[in-house]
């Protein structure tokens, strides 16, 4: 179903504001990790909260928050995109929040409603409310936490990175759009179809009137498929304007390379470290790419809005948030190597070879003229094992 038909259908159903999380839990899914959280926190925007937290977590500890599409699930999306595949090879901490009917009857996150998009407010609100208590309850390291999604979901990451930007270290757009650029359906669809072009500072500052916050900026990687009929690839060249402008860099790309056979621009700081960059998938439509190697690159599977391009997105954000250095397999190498054997405890009694040695040395040469006396080696090796405290 296109994304046109999900914002349609806005709101057409009405609003629960104001309920907590049920007191219950569920999995989300036969197939999938993720397990339903419940009875935390404020719940605003009446969303569902679904986690994954694999048995080992490199250090220091990190997060993702990866939101769905339109139509999708939170299980749905994870085995798509492969996200928690990603999160068990890695080890590192997932957190799936999921719409629900009653507030869009296509499940599309609400990544234009005022209520929803402004800082301790609505969906964002609940979102952040979310990873709160992953932070408290798996010791998650603050300053590693990382959030992507697609499509509606990707409209809500940009609402995350600007209404929140110190929670993030790093976010990753897929087919979605800049925060500030609709507040009602009109405008809604207007940038999803047309993306009209805004200027940089003006895209700016629609992120800094969002928070108090001045800085640092949370990186961004953008995605888009130049064959998208759902939202128009110009958003992403807004999404890098936005960000470039709020990290103050400038508009021509410092590389351009290709990945897997697909262009990407990239803009770093002084410190050589890639801040913002932006990857077009060409010729691929509406969703989020997948890769087909069969290897360690490969993750998720094809669905809808999930689609076989050659490069898996979920991976190279992954890499992207800086959390691909840390192998599994390498853990549970390093955590089942046995104990080297301890150091066996020198005796304080001096070496028996050494004591001979010595006790050779210590005896006076003999004169020539008496080349006929014989040394006693009996009387020598006697005393070795005297000095070394082995004879009495």
């Amino acid at each position: 179903m296109s994304l046109t038909r999900n914002v349609d259908l806005l709101r057409r159903l009405p609003r629960l504001d104001g309920l907590r999380f049920a007191e219950f839990g569920s999995s989300a899914d036969a197939s999938s990790p993720l397990e339903e959280v419940t009875g935390v926190g404020d719940n605003p925007g009446n969303l569902r909260m679904f986690a994954f937290v694999p048995a080992q977590l490199q250090q220091p500890r990190a997060l993702v928050v990866v939101l769905h599409g339109c139509g999708q699930t939170a299980a749905s999306y994870d085995l798509g995109a492969g996200w928690s595949t990603l999160a068990e090879h890695y080890g590192f901490a997932l957190l799936m929040p999921e719409q629900q009917r009653s507030n869009n009857a296509n499940t599309c996150f609400n990544w234009f409603n005022p209520e929803d998009t402004a800082r301790d407010s609505g969906e964002a609100r609940s979102i952040r409310e979310m990873i709160a208590h992953m932070v408290a309850t798996h010791r998650v390291d603050a300053r590693r936490i990382f959030i992507t999604g697609l499509s509606a979901g990707g409209g809500m990451t940009s609402v995350m990175l600007a209404t929140y930007p110190e929670v993030f270290a790093a976010g990753a757009v897929i087919a979605g759009l800049p925060y500030g650029v609709a507040t009602n359906l009109r405008e809604a669809l207007d940038g999803m179809f047309h993306s009209p072009e805004r200027s940089a500072d003006e895209l700016g500052d629609l992120v800094r009137e969002a928070s108090s916050h001045r800085g640092p900026w949370p990186k961004i990687s953008v995605w888009h498929g130049s064959a998208d009929r759902t939202v128009n690839p110009g958003n992403a060249n807004e999404i890098v304007k936005q960000w470039l402008d709020l990290h103050d860099l400038p508009a021509v790309p410092m590389a351009e390379t290709n990945v897997d056979g697909y262009p990407r621009q990239a803009w770093w700081n002084g410190n050589g470290e890639t801040i913002v960059e932006s990857y077009t998938i060409t010729d691929m439509a509406h969703g989020t790419p997948l890769g087909v190697a069969d290897n360690d690159q490969r993750y998720g599977v094809e669905g809808a809005f999930l689609i076989e391009a050659g490069i898996s997105s979920s991976y190279h954000i992954a890499k992207f948030f800086g959390l691909t250095g840390w192998i599994l397999d390498a853990a549970k190498k390093a955590e089942a190597k046995p104990a080297a054997p301890p150091k066996p405890v020198l005796s304080p009694a001096p070496h028996l070879a050494r004591s001979i040695r010595a006790a050779v040395a210590e005896q006076p040469a003999a004169p020539k003229r008496e080349t006929g006396r014989s040394l006693d080696i009996g009387e020598i090796i006697t005393r070795a094992l005297t000095a070394a405290g082995l004879m009495k």
